[in-house]
């Protein structure tokens, strides 16, 4: 199949909620870069249609999860203002419908007021960013039962499905944020009871170091701009994707960071 082809399949795959067979799986050629052309047509078709790019996300970057899905890298894909929802209070309700197979993904978000270097210093990208927020992605598989390779992830934009964020905290309000971000814990609650933990670490070893990867990743891909201002990055699950359905509400408990639980409640 052509790359236009593949990214057809995925939209009308998007469209009605329903999965499609692995790239992979069909080709065994299929390779990296044509996974960016099919992720390429895919973001430009989205926003001719009216969607606004408004930051990215990052997938992957927890290591501890590399294993049960057989991806061993990170990975990356836009986030749309069709995506994004702002949980004033830390409170959020959101709809599952048209989203396959969710999980929910607790995270860190960093939104950026100057365009950040290509660095691994992490002074130097604090100082681009005003503020930070903790986060649920729900990421979706268009692949059946969460089988894939990793080149079908980048293909279907990073899995993402939505990005509940909470309440921004400004980068000023966190001394000695960068170790914070290395070192404070989560807990990811339902129903009363902890349900995963995991911790900022988790994530290529700090959400600075996860945004640091994307950032030299997005710099060998010319056909895609880099982060902007205004732009924000969810940096990956701290704790494993858990399946997540219509009627429950997760929320979450943090310690050594003062960033704020959050609450979601799906339907």
């Amino acid at each position: 199949m052509s790359t236009q082809a593949y990214a057809t399949e995925l939209i009308d795959a998007a469209a009605h909620a329903r999965s499609v067979p692995t790239f992979t799986g069909r080709d065994p050629a299929f390779d990296m870069a044509q996974a960016y052309a099919i992720a390429e047509r895919v973001h430009r078709a989205r926003v001719a249609r009216g969607e606004r790019p408004v930051g990215r996300k990052i997938g992957f970057t927890n290591r501890t999860i590399w294993a049960e899905y057989g991806v061993y890298q990170p990975i990356w894909g836009h986030v749309y203002d069709t995506t994004v929802t702002y949980a004033p209070g830390g409170r959020a309700e959101l709809a599952l419908a048209g989203l396959v197979a969710p999980r929910i993904e607790p995270e860190v978000v960093l939104h950026f007021r100057s365009p950040p270097p290509v660095t691994n210093d992490e002074p130097a990208l604090l100082a681009c960013i005003d503020w930070i927020a903790h986060g649920f992605e729900i990421v979706q598989s268009p692949f059946p039962e969460w089988r894939f390779k990793v080149e079908d992830t980048v293909a279907a934009g990073g899995l993402h499905g939505a990005l509940v964020i909470g309440t921004p905290v400004p980068v000023s309000d966190i001394a000695d944020c960068a170790r914070k971000l290395r070192e404070f814990r989560i807990a990811l609650w339902r129903d009363g009871a902890i349900r995963a933990e995991g911790a900022g670490a988790n994530v290529l070893d700090s959400p600075l170091a996860a945004f640091a990867h994307l950032a030299r990743v997005l710099d060998r891909l010319p056909q895609f701009l880099p982060v902007g201002v205004g732009e924000v990055v969810t940096t990956g699950t701290l704790t494993p994707a858990l399946p997540v359905k219509a009627g429950e509400t997760w929320r979450t408990t943090l310690e050594g960071i003062e960033l704020p639980g959050l609450t979601i409640a799906l339907r």
